[in-house]
């Protein structure tokens, strides 16, 4: 099976040459592997208006993250019995590996071929810890996935695709800065770049004070978010900050950027913290990072926070000023490590698999 993966931002599709090359390499277990990079949510996914298919309750805007990615290799098999999952080396049963076959049950129905796969994924940052495992995650595996089975589809039915398996994930399949339509339905609900990578050099310093899994992940406390009294006040502006966050992108304007980033995160842990049951994701030492980056800013260094589901601190900077802030962020009480990421591209298959 021949494949090719342009990077012409005007076509971006896969393309196969003949359903005859997809039932041979079906049945010679031809492994396809692709890479994703999590993403950095400037204006926050948080509640959906539909459980089922991840349409959320208001747009979204974030950067990728490039340097910290995940790599998935889908290999369909006829003669498994049932999927398989590897994450880092490890065999997964139980909840992960049925997530994992409920969305390859998406994917077989949409090619109409049958037949189980093993999943290989790798990591290279901590997951479930609010650095967006997720969104990486099942941005390699649909890319992976649909190029096993077949599918020919273009980077909004990648989007949507993914979105099905984590909503975040819709955004790490293009690349750069990312702006996720709510829409009205499934059709209309995925993500596509407002603006590559290299428009706007900022870098993002991660400062880890928890590597572990969080208690409640993403995808049940989106679920809590309606019980807030809080939610349908962040609702109602939220097309304001998207406009804001998307502007100030657009013109590279650091403070303009810093005041909404920092107002969506803190509206977004408003309301977690006003759900029923409430969910309380900071630890001390998020909140003195919180505090060091304001007075750094005060002082003239250009640095803001935001925080995604869990307690590590993303720290925004121009790119020029990232050792500087890693260098701050390590002297920090609580810190376990910084990593430090710049603008990242869109998923892509990796350029040593068969079909690449």
């Amino acid at each position: 099976m021949q494949m090719m993966l342009t990077n012409n931002p005007s076509h971006k599709k896969i393309s196969f040459l003949s359903p005859a090359s997809v039932i041979i390499a079906f049945m010679i277990n031809n492994p396809i592997t692709a890479i994703a990079h999590p993403n950095i949510a400037f204006i926050k996914y948080w509640g959906n208006r539909n459980q089922a298919l991840r349409l959320p309750a208001n747009g979204s805007i974030s950067m990728n993250l490039a340097g910290l990615e995940t790599r998935t290799t889908v290999t369909v098999d006829a003669a498994l019995p049932a999927d398989s999952l590897t994450l880092n080396g490890q065999a997964l049963h139980g909840p992960p590996l049925e997530r994992v076959s409920a969305f390859l049950d998406v994917v077989r129905g949409m090619a109409g071929i049958d037949g189980y796969a093993h999943v290989s994924s790798e990591n290279n940052f901590p997951m479930g810890a609010g650095i967006a495992s997720s969104a990486a995650a099942f941005a390699a595996l649909s890319l992976a996935a649909s190029a096993a089975y077949g599918l020919s589809l273009d980077e909004a039915a990648l989007s949507r695709l993914a979105r099905h398996g984590s909503g975040s994930a819709c955004r790490s399949v293009p690349g750069g800065f990312v702006e996720w339509l709510a829409g009205d339905g499934d059709a209309t609900s995925y993500a596509a770049s407002i603006a590559p990578a290299d428009h706007w050099l900022l870098a993002d310093c991660v400062a880890v004070v928890a590597a572990g899994h969080k208690t409640v992940g993403s995808t049940a406390g989106h679920t809590l978010a309606g019980s807030s009294p809080l939610q349908n006040a962040r609702l109602a502006q939220a097309e304001e900050r998207l406009t804001l966050c998307r502007q100030a992108i657009l013109g590279r304007d650091f403070d303009a950027l810093a005041e909404v980033v920092e107002l969506d995160s803190n509206l977004m842990h408003a309301v977690m913290m006003t759900s029923t049951p409430p969910l309380f994701y900071w630890q001390p030492a998020t909140l003195g990072i919180m505090q060091a980056v304001e007075a750094w800013r005060s002082q003239g260094l250009p640095v803001c926070y935001t925080i995604d589901a869990g307690p590590n601190v993303h720290v925004l900077c121009p790119r020029e000023k990232a050792a500087e802030v890693q260098q701050r962020l390590a002297a920090m009480p609580g810190v376990q490590q910084v990593l430090t990421a710049h603008a990242g591209g869109r998923a892509h298959l990796l350029s040593g698999s068969p079909n690449h």
